[in-house]
C-alpha cells in the first residue's frame, strides 16, 4: 500500500483530512518534537487506527508531506507517484 494511500485511508476511517489530523495534534499540544509512541497512542485512542496508519500519520507529523524518491513510481506495493503527499483531503483532488 503506498503511503498515500494509508492517508487516504485513515481519511475514510476518521472522516478528517490528514492535515485536520495534525491540527488537531497540535492543539492536543504535541510537536514534530514530541515522542513518536505518544502521538501514536493518542491516535490508537482517540481515532481507533491501527498501528501502521498511526506511525504513518506521526511520520507526516514529524517530517511534513515530502517522502523520498526511492518510493517514487517504484513499481513496488509502496510506490507513490509523486514525493509530496496531499494532506487536504480525497475530495479535494
Amino acid at each position: 500500500m503506498s503511503f498515500q494511500a494509508y492517508l487516504d485511508n485513515i481519511e475514510k476511517q476518521t472522516g478528517k483530512t490528514p492535515q485536520e489530523l495534525i491540527d488537531l495534534a497540535e492543539q492536543k499540544g504535541f510537536t514534530p518534537e514530541s515522542k513518536a509512541g505518544e502521538v501514536a497512542t493518542w491516535l490508537k485512542d482517540e481515532f481507533k487506527l491501527g498501528h501502521g496508519h498511526a506511525m504513518s500519520l506521526v511520520h507526516v507529523f514529524k517530517h511534513g508531506a515530502v517522502i523520498s524518491d526511492k518510493h517514487v513510481n517504484s513499481a513496488s506495493a509502496h510506490s507513490d507517484p509523486s514525493n509530496t503527499l496531499r494532506l487536504d483531503g480525497i475530495k479535494n483532488r
